[in-house]
């Protein structure tokens, strides 16, 4: 603005004596009348111009200065920011904010004592049609300004509009001063001493499970802990440590040889035991249909345990059930047909996954906690596999940090463990 009206005046007049920017600081170094009184003082100025604009007081100390006769060479002054009382709300002009905080600190209000003290102050409708008049300006046609949508921040406190969230989450807040697990705080979970079962119950489905559940989960969590190095899952995860990766990596490769073939069962046990309990398949109707169908009942057989050397696991987690559980309709129906699979082949047990599968059907449709349809979703979208990852997880962890313990290295299959069937035409 300063660069601006210099340029103005030495176009119009027989130059610039001297030009001043003050700008909007805060602290001023100086001020309008400082300098307005020394040009008064100064013989090579003959008009003092100066433009002020919304915001502030200074300009008043000129109209004084005018009124008291300190002033008497012609001033030419204007206040810009007019177009302000324009606005419906408070709004600031140029990077320094300028904005009126009352009545008299307006630019319409400033010029307005301005031009009564005696100042020359622009009237901007009469000059431009003195300006139109004598065709100086030619006055082009108006084009109507694009709508400016309203600023988003802006527009959502004023509640117009809302973010779409990227997703959703029902089971924990860390927003507040306290971290919130499915509504409970965590000073709650601890004083009310609810252990990893009672977590897991507000984390996975959220609900506040009675205690026998709590303990049951945290019962599963450690019988599937482990199961030695040879199965699939330990055999990777060892691998994997003693190729030289790190924890996370190795851990992954065992959590991926999970399926139905291995610790993945719990689900398909579930589903499958519960389809024939619903529909009303006798024990026996269900072993037939499975056997005709070519169809593995999934949660029965062992390749060690048998009906002879019974998996202690099933038998804690058996006697736990039994004692503490309101109905344990599935489970019997599953012992029942553990007793039609054994009689055919001693190690056609129902295994630590089956009994985990049926018996958490049991504890879902029992506790009082869940509808049907509630229980039922649960174990269609694959919680009860989550028990045996996040316990196997144990297991797999305690394989990776013992293998680096003990420091060793690379693992290489022997040749003599591995058969070699070549086809016979490609041999030399």
């Amino acid at each position: 603005m300063s660069n601006e009206l210099n340029n103005i005046i030495s176009h119009t007049t027989d130059g610039v004596f001297e030009g001043v920017a003050i700008g909007g600081d805060r602290f001023p170094g100086s001020t309008f009348m400082e300098h307005v009184l020394r040009y008064q003082d100064t013989p090579g100025v003959k008009m003092i111009v100066v433009l002020g604009e919304i915001g502030g007081t200074e300009e008043y100390n000129i109209c004084q200065g005018i009124a008291d006769g300190r002033i008497t060479k012609p001033v030419v002054c204007w206040c810009i920011g007019t177009c302000a009382t324009m606005f419906s709300s408070e709004v600031q002009f140029g990077h320094a904010g300028a904005c009126a905080n009352q009545a008299s600190e307006t630019a319409v209000a400033k010029n307005q004592a301005l031009r009564e003290a005696g100042a020359f102050v622009p009237n901007i409708t009469e000059i431009r049609s003195i300006l139109f008049k004598g065709r100086i300006i030619v006055p082009a046609q108006e084009v109507p300004p694009p709508t400016v949508p309203m600023d988003y921040s802006w527009a959502r406190e004023l509640g117009l509009i809302r973010k779409p969230a990227s997703f959703m989450t029902s089971i924990c807040d860390e927003r507040g001063q306290e971290l919130i697990y499915a509504g409970m705080p965590i000073t709650e979970v601890f004083k009310e001493e609810m252990g990893l079962g009672g977590v897991l119950g507000l984390l996975w489905f959220q609900r506040r499970l009675p205690r026998y559940a709590c303990h049951f989960i945290e019962m599963c969590l450690m019988v599937t802990a482990d199961h030695g190095p040879a199965v699939s899952g330990a055999h990777n995860t060892i691998v994997c440590a003693r190729a030289g990766k790190d924890l996370v990596s190795s851990l992954t490769s065992g959590l991926l040889t999970i399926g139905d073939r291995f610790g993945g069962a719990l689900d398909a046990a579930a589903k499958q035991f519960s389809k024939a309990f619903d529909s009303g398949l006798l024990p026996m109707e269900f072993v037939n249909k499975m056997k005709k169908d070519g169809v593995l009942i999934m949660g029965i057989g062992h390749r060690v345990k048998s009906i002879n050397n019974p998996d202690m696991r099933v038998q804690i987690l058996k006697d736990f059930v039994k004692q503490h559980f309101p109905s344990t309709q599935l489970l019997d129906y599953a012992l029942e047909v553990e007793k039609i699979t054994t009689s055919k082949k001693p190690n056609l047990i129902l295994n630590v996954d089956g009994f985990i599968g049926v018996a958490f059907v049991d504890l879902l449709r029992t506790c009082g906690g869940f509808t049907r349809d509630e229980a039922d979703e649960f174990v269609e979208i694959g919680t009860l596999n989550g028990i045996f990852v996040l316990g196997r997880s144990i297991g797999f962890i305690g394989h990776y940090l013992d293998q680096k313990r003990l420091k060793q290295g690379l693992y290489r299959h022997p040749w003599d463990d591995i058969s070699y069937v070549l086809p016979e035409h490609m041999s030399m």
